[in-house]
């Protein structure tokens, strides 16, 4: 089974789009997204529209819940309440409804699906050392967890040493931010993986952030948002 996993794709249309065509030209059986579908950027609807047509499983991210309920909103950066209450006036209340659908968890084609963390979904922990991923690995049974939240792409086995994925061992992967890179690296971010063989690609792409920055501003939104998505921070 070929799978893209796409995630932390915060209402950047052109990054999405150019994600798509991409996956359409490799070929794939399944799409999964990791969350925080809304939030950062100026277009809500038109990402949760092409979500809801490409992808077949969809989890929930912290950010959608905030945009969805307002609840949590004030535990998000500043610059990204505003942004969320932006994209709350976007959304309808079918829209709303959509997210609050969206599971913690799906476990599929023997992988994990995600947006923070398996063993609290909605504790919406940032994995940041080795002993914090290592403890997560009690909380899935699958070979493969995919998680999103930090934006920044990484693979972590269930060994040290094993910087590779590959059949015989467990891993939890990160595929990067579609819409907000922040590993210093402004590119597109998402990823490919066979079940079958245990094949795993990072893809980072160009796309069109000029237009998305020139949207942030256009919105009334804060400048130091789109200096961001220049700079992959």
């Amino acid at each position: 089974m070929r799978l893209a996993i796409i995630s932390d794709i915060h209402s950047n249309l052109e990054a999405l789009q150019t994600a798509l065509r991409a996956i359409e030209r490799v070929g794939v059986d399944r799409m999964y997204c990791l969350g925080d579908v809304v939030g950062y950027n100026a277009n809500p609807v038109e990402c949760m529209h092409l979500v809801a047509e490409h992808c077949d499983g969809v989890v929930v991210g912290n950010h959608d819940l905030a945009v969805a309920t307002g609840d949590g909103i004030e535990q998000l950066p500043p610059d990204a309440q505003k942004a969320a209450r932006h994209n709350q006036e976007l959304l309808s209340d079918t829209h709303r409804e959509e997210i609050l659908s969206w599971p913690d968890e799906i476990v599929e084609h023997d992988c994990t699906f995600v947006h923070a963390t398996p063993d609290e979904p909605r504790a919406w922990k940032r994995i940041n050392s080795f002993p914090a991923a290592k403890r997560q690995f009690e909380h899935f049974d699958t070979p493969v967890c995919f998680v999103g939240h930090t934006h920044v792409p990484s693979v972590v086995s269930d060994r040290l040493g094993v910087l590779k994925v590959r059949p015989g061992h467990r891993f939890m992967i990160n595929p990067g931010s579609i819409g907000q890179p922040r590993d210093n690296n402004p590119k597109l971010s998402f990823a490919l993986f066979d079940t079958a063989s245990m094949q795993y690609r990072n893809v980072r792409l160009d796309y069109d952030m000029e237009t998305t920055a020139r949207k942030l501003q256009a919105a009334g939104l804060p400048d130091r948002l789109a200096h961001r998505l220049l700079e992959g921070a």
